[in-house]
Formats: structure tokens, C-alpha cells, sequence
């Protein structure tokens, strides 16, 4: 092989420019390096490893007790921030939406002279459940995906995995169950997706199936609006946040306890086997990429949800609009679906209308206080706030505290295990389509959809009856 003339006489000219001296800077650049690398991660004897600055904060996040502190205060910032965040945009959306584009959409129909019930089919049912979904949903994700992005970036959630893997090893699960727990804060469907980072099918199933008592979106509100009202209210004006939040953290708390107690059950009977050993590589900490966060977090993860929850709320407002207006005898559909179910419900602390609400909102959870609040001044026939039969309705807090106890009898034991249902009971119906993609088990999309309600119905009916013995209900 010959080499061009030219080529030679070029590297000659390019070595001359180096220096003779080039070969030397270079081994003491490599020698310098090496040296930086080993004062910073080898301790000697004499002499402990320089404390850097990613040392430093390993030893606090990483540490047995302040790690967890640590954990807890950065999950209670991401919630604080994401509930208070949510809440004006979430009213803006909600003006918009439920007020503005409705009023309009009426108009149209009028305009149209569109029948009756076709209108109200449409827009009372289909339009009306998804645009509650969007105004509901759309913020708290919009906020708590970016953060969890955020902290995944920064390189902290494999500092929780870290932290939460002897919890989990106990249970027979995966320390990785951990980050997939978090991500069903904020929808249980992503927090399935999550599991995809667990290597064992059998741990990854036990991840999937307890993914549900991590409470979701949709369910916060439900948490925080009985927190208020009826615990938050009982105390001094100005204690009553400060409990009203405690109930909601007590109930959370009580999720991942009951993840954590359902691991190991699972992992003992149905799902056998040794907790896999894994080696966990901490990476570095590094500066989020802020822009990319927000694509990742709005277009991979948000829209995705929230599209998929659309399509589940929409046939759920049809449904809903049908039950209330279509009558058998002299009574609706929904009418007998209560009264059917009305015996069961106050066995458990609840009544018939909380359980066909959780029924029929069953695609979406964000629309079961306002399904609530609509079965309960309908059939109670009422007129408080100008209720209409399949019209969903949002009302303020101290509204909808007379309309529970004076209309629909509700107490605080009513109220306590509302939020325990609403921790324990089926995933939404975009969460078992996601379990069926994920798992393409008919048989563990059963149990995970399944087990929760068992476990409510157990809680409730214990505390229920525990109340009543005591007195207290």
C-alpha cells in the first residue's frame, strides 16, 4: 500500500506543532486525573477520601434515618407544590370549561333545536364528564410529571430505590417497586408503564398489582375534600389545614403499608420466590435538562394519560346522563341501583349512592364527588343549587358539606371511609386496560382489579362496625 506523499509531509507538519514536550503533558494530564479520581472516591488509613460535593449529599440522602427524612420532606414538597400549584389553573379550567364552553354548547344546541335529550346526552353526559376530567386532571400532571422527571434527572428517585430496598426485600419484592410506587402518585397507569424497569416477571407482576395503593390524581381530591370538611373542620381555624393534610398523609401513609403488607402476601402464596439481587449503580448528580424534562413530561407522559382517560371518561358521562334519566316504573335507573345497593353501602360506613357512583365513574376517579353530589340532590330531591338529573355539578366546600349531611345523611364515619374506599378499591378502567397491555393476563388483570375492592370492603366494614360498637356512628 503506497501513502500519498502529501499525507506524510501534513502529519509531519501537525506533529511539529504539538512539541516535543506534547507526549509528556499528556501522561501528567492522565497522571493528574487518575490522582483527582482516586483523593476523591479511596480512603487510606491516614487520611479519609476528599469530601465532594456528590459525597456529601449521598451521606444525607443516602443515610438510614436522614435519607428517609430527607425523602419525606422532598415527596412532601412534590405533592405540596403540585396540589397547591394545580389549584388555579385548575379553576381557570374549570370556568372555562364547565362554565364558558358549556353555556355555549347549550346555546348551539338551542340554536340547533336540537332535541332534548340528545343535548343532554352530549353535552350534560359525554362533554360534561370529560371536560371535569381535563379541568381535574390536566394541572396536578402537567406539575407532578415535570418535578418526578426533574428529581429522575438530577439523579435522586435512584437514591429512594436505594433507601426503600430493604423494605421491599422484606416484602419479596423489588427495591425498584419503590420508584414505580411513586410514579402512581400521580396515575396508576404510568406507575404499571414504570414497572418496565423491573427485570423479574414476578416482582414486576407484584409491582403491577399493588401499584393501586398509590393514590392517584384523580383520588386527591376526594382525599383532601373529606379531609377538610369534615376532619379539617372539627379543629380551631388555625390547626385546621395542618389536620386537614395529616388525615390525607395518614391515608397515604396507610397505602404504602398496605403495598408493603400485599407484597409479601403475594410474594408467600401466589408469586413465590427469593427477592432478586440487583447491583444499583448511584450516577452522578447532574443539572436536569429543563427543557427536555418538560417535552418528556408533557408529550410522553401527560397527554398520553390524559388522553387515554378522555376516552374512558367520555362513554362514563353517557352512561351516567342515561341512569339518571331513563326511568323503570317510577324510578330511574340509577334510583334502583341505589336503593339496591343502599343496604351494602351503610354495612360498610357508606351508602348505595357512593358505590353506584364508584360503579359508573369507574373510567375516570376525578369524576366521583361530582357524581355524588349530582345522585344525591337528584334523588333526594332537592333544589340546592338548581341540581339536574345526569348534570355533574361542582360546588363550594362549605355547599357541598349541607348538601352530604343535611341531604344526603352523611357523618364522619361516612366520610373517614370514603377516603379508605378511595384508597382501597378497583383501579380505573385506564389502569386495567394498561395492566392488560402490560401483563396480557387475563388472570392477573383480575386479581390486581379485584384485590383492592376485597381489602375495602374488609377496612370499611370493620371500622364501620368498630364505630358503631363505640358509639360513635
Amino acid at each position: 500500500m503506497s501513502v500519498q506523499p502529501n499525507l506524510l509531509q501534513t502529519a509531519a507538519a501537525l506533529r511539529a506543532e504539538l512539541g516535543e514536550e506534547y507526549h509528556d503533558r499528556l501522561m501528567e494530564a492522565i497522571y493528574t486525573d487518575a490522582a483527582q479520581i482516586t483523593d476523591s472516591s479511596v480512603s487510606r488509613d491516614a487520611s479519609k477520601a476528599r469530601l465532594t460535593f456528590d459525597r456529601l449529599l449521598d451521606r444525607i440522602l443516602t443515610h438510614p434515618i436522614g435519607g428517609f427524612i430527607a425523602m419525606g420532606v422532598m415527596f412532601f414538597a412534590v405533592f405540596w407544590i403540585t396540589i397547591t400549584g394545580a389549584n388555579i389553573p385548575s379553576q381557570m379550567l374549570a370556568d372555562l370549561l364547565l362554565g364558558s364552553v358549556y353555556n355555549a354548547l347549550h346555546s348551539v344546541a338551542a340554536a340547533l333545536a336540537a332535541p332534548t335529550w340528545l343535548s343532554g346526552l352530549l353535552i350534560d353526559g359525554v362533554y360534561l364528564s370529560t371536560a371535569w376530567v381535563i379541568s381535574v386532571m390536566l394541572p396536578p400532571m402537567a406539575i407532578f410529571f415535570p418535578l418526578f422527571t426533574l428529581l429522575e434527572d438530577f439523579g435522586y428517585l435512584p437514591r429512594v430505590a436505594f433507601n426503600l430496598d430493604r423494605l421491599f426485600a422484606q416484602a419479596g419484592a423489588h427495591g425498584k417497586q419503590s420508584l414505580s410506587m411513586m410514579m402512581g402518585y400521580g396515575c396508576n397507569a404510568a406507575g404499571v408503564i414504570a414497572t418496565r424497569i423491573i427485570d423479574s416477571p414476578r416482582e414486576r407482576l407484584i409491582a403491577i398489582i399493588t401499584n393501586n395503593f398509590s393514590i392517584c390524581n384523580g383520588r386527591w381530591p376526594t382525599m383532601i375534600l373529606m379531609g377538610t370538611i369534615f376532619i379539617g373542620a372539627t379543629m380551631p381555624p388555625a390547626l385546621a389545614s395542618l389536620v386537614a393534610a395529616l388525615s390525607v398523609v395518614a391515608v397515604a401513609g396507610l397505602g404504602i403499608l398496605m403495598t408493603l403488607l400485599v407484597s409479601w402476601g403475594l410474594s408467600r402464596t401466589w408469586l413465590k420466590g427469593e427477592a432478586s439481587v440487583y447491583s444499583l449503580e448511584l450516577p452522578p448528580y447532574r443539572p436536569p435538562q429543563i427543557m427536555q424534562t418538560l417535552y418528556t413530561s408533557v408529550i410522553d407522559r401527560t397527554l398520553i394519560v390524559l388522553w387515554r382517560a378522555l376516552m374512558m371518561a367520555a362513554p362514563a358521562g353517557a352512561v351516567i346522563w342515561l341512569i339518571s334519566n331513563v326511568a323503570i316504573g317510577d324510578a330511574s335507573i340509577a334510583a334502583h341501583m341505589v336503593n339496591f345497593l343502599n343496604p351494602v353501602g351503610m354495612l360498610l360506613g357508606l351508602n348505595g349512592i357512593i358505590l353506584v357512583a364508584y360503579i359508573v365513574a369507574i373510567p375516570a376517579n376525578e369524576i366521583i364527588i361530582p357524581t355524588i353530589l349530582m345522585l344525591t340532590l337528584t334523588l333526594g330531591a332537592s333544589n340546592i343549587a338548581g341540581a339536574q338529573s345526569g348534570v355533574m355539578l361542582e360546588l363550594e366546600d362549605s355547599q357541598v358539606y349541607t348538601v352530604l349531611t343535611q341531604v344526603g345523611g352523611w357523618t364522619m364515619l361516612t366520610a373517614v371511609n370514603l377516603m379508605l374506599f378511595s384508597l382501597l378499591h378497583n383501579p380505573c378502567s385506564t389502569t386495567i386496560l394498561t395492566i392488560w397491555n402490560e401483563t396480557k393476563n387475563l388472570k392477573w388483570t383480575i386479581v390486581a382489579t379485584i384485590l383492592p375492592i376485597v381489602l375495602g370492603v374488609l377496612v370499611t366494614f370493620s371500622t364501620a362496625t368498630v364505630a358503631r360498637l363505640l358509639g360513635l356512628a
